[in-house]
């Protein structure tokens, strides 16, 4: 496929504005500026052709303006915009109604209405300490958990997220997650690499670091997805509720990235028979409108009014636009996902065989993650050339993030057929093609000798 000649005039006259009135903060990954877009499918201010195979960070769960959603949203906003969370609408009444059916609880959910996964998470820190009475955390290194001033305290994927804004939260511990493709801890004989992290924990933090009774929660994605879309060992969430269990202290979840159906379930914990006591959603829930919540079991959601509040959550427009994709998901897509998700893994692990850079092809529905490495024994990360990759990538039409500093996320609306799953697969294994070229990666590479010592 011939690459287009990107950015377009009017993408550049618009980025040339953007460049003057926008903070310089954001994250900007390549010259893509949209105009339209419609299913897996976008059209960028030029008129170029994409496939969307990272639905605005895994938002647009049902695809760009389906019908339904669009409709939810026109009705809505014919009857009123807004009307603060000190009163009453019917509206967030009913999706917290289908929050606390499909919740992963035994127990009713009750849901907290937010506008984002950042403030879903600030959420359920602060419900944590209310209800526990007590002050400190256990998070994970690789996490990503958003960037306001607690959340971002959890967070752990990047030097970037933190240089320049210290001191953050106090009463935070971080230990690895079980990456089963780079462990870092020893496992002992009959343990998955999760077991052997819930192990660590339990005697290298808790008592050493953390007094377990001044412990309120654990705060752990289910699915990593900053930190390089990484899928923990079965072993892990079931020891993690044991030993949550065994100290009183809230096991917290953040569905953020994987709810909503993007694993082919509700909720990736669901796929490790867990249950947890808090849980936070964004993204996916709205189709691409601003909403988030945290959801948690009646008992544990006890805090007095007053306590916690905000004047957009549970917006109503967000609310008509979360039903409708909750509809969508639960009679279309949930399925959808994982039935094209596995078929993609399988077409991904064909690629990976013939191709020397990707050193792992990982994930569960439609949450993949293809890990990009210089030498496949030594696993040396090949940063530039994933960047590389998601250029080349970009020039022919599929539009990728990446996460971690080598790996690439493969996350389209959860709509996305299976004929536009081959054709995004095929341009990105030409772009993979073409960058091992560049890099000379085009043979495998044997692994480097060590250095004699004299």
């Amino acid at each position: 496929m011939q690459p287009m000649k990107l950015p377009g005039p009017k993408a550049r006259a618009l980025i040339k504005r953007d460049a003057a009135v926008i903070s310089p903060s954001y994250p900007r990954s390549y010259p893509f500026v949209i105009d339209h877009g419609k299913g897996t499918e976008v059209w960028d201010v030029d008129g170029n052709r994409f496939l969307d195979f990272m639905a605005g960070i895994a938002v647009v769960s049902t695809g760009h303006a389906h019908p339904k959603v669009v409709k939810a949203i026109q009705e809505q906003a014919e009857k009123f915009l807004h009307i603060s969370s000190d009163f009453y609408h019917e509206t967030w009444i009913r999706l917290a109604e289908k929050l606390a059916e499909i919740a992963p609880f035994h127990d009713n959910g009750v849901s907290f209405m937010t506008n984002s996964g950042t403030e879903a998470v600030e959420t359920a820190i602060k419900l944590a300490r209310y209800h526990t009475g007590r002050s400190n955390f256990i998070g994970f290194t690789g996490a990503f958990h958003g960037r306001t001033m607690g959340a971002v305290t959890f967070t752990a994927s990047k030097p970037k997220y933190h240089r320049g804004f210290y001191p953050l939260m106090n009463g935070v511990v971080h230990a690895p997650f079980p990456n089963p493709y780079r462990p870092i801890l020893e496992r002992r004989k009959g343990e998955d690499y999760g077991e052997t992290v819930v192990r660590y924990i339990e005697e290298q933090i808790l008592g050493p670091i953390l007094p377990p009774e001044e412990v309120a929660g654990i705060l752990v994605e289910t699915i990593q997805g900053e930190g390089g879309y990484i899928v923990p060992p079965p072993g892990f969430f079931p020891a993690l509720r044991k030993l949550c269990d065994k100290h009183d202290i809230l096991l917290i979840v953040d569905e953020v990235q994987s709810g909503m159906g993007r694993t082919g379930k509700w909720w990736a914990i669901e796929h490790f028979n867990t249950e947890p006591d808090v849980l936070t959603t964004a993204k996916g829930i709205a189709s691409g409108l601003p909403l988030g919540a945290c959801i948690a079991r009646r008992e544990i959601m006890d805090w007095e009014k007053g306590s916690h509040g905000n004047t957009f959550g549970g917006n109503p427009i967000s609310c008509a636009a979360a039903l409708a994709t909750i509809e969508l998901i639960e009679t279309e897509y949930m399925c959808n996902a994982a039935e094209v998700g596995q078929y993609a893994l399988d077409v991904l692990s064909e690629i990976q065989a013939r191709h020397p850079s990707i050193g792992d092809v990982r994930g569960i529905g439609l949450m993949i993650g293809v890990e990009f490495v210089m030498d496949r024994e030594t696993k040396e990360p090949a940063e530039k050339l994933h960047e590389r990759v998601i250029e080349l990538a970009f020039e022919r039409g599929l539009l990728l993030l990446g996460c971690s500093k080598n790996v690439i996320r493969i996350a389209p609306p959860l709509s996305i057929s299976r004929s536009e799953m081959d054709e995004g697969l095929k341009i990105f294994e030409e772009a993979i093609t073409l960058a091992e070229k560049e890099f000379s990666l085009s043979k495998p590479r044997k692994a480097r000798q060590p250095i004699p010592l004299n």
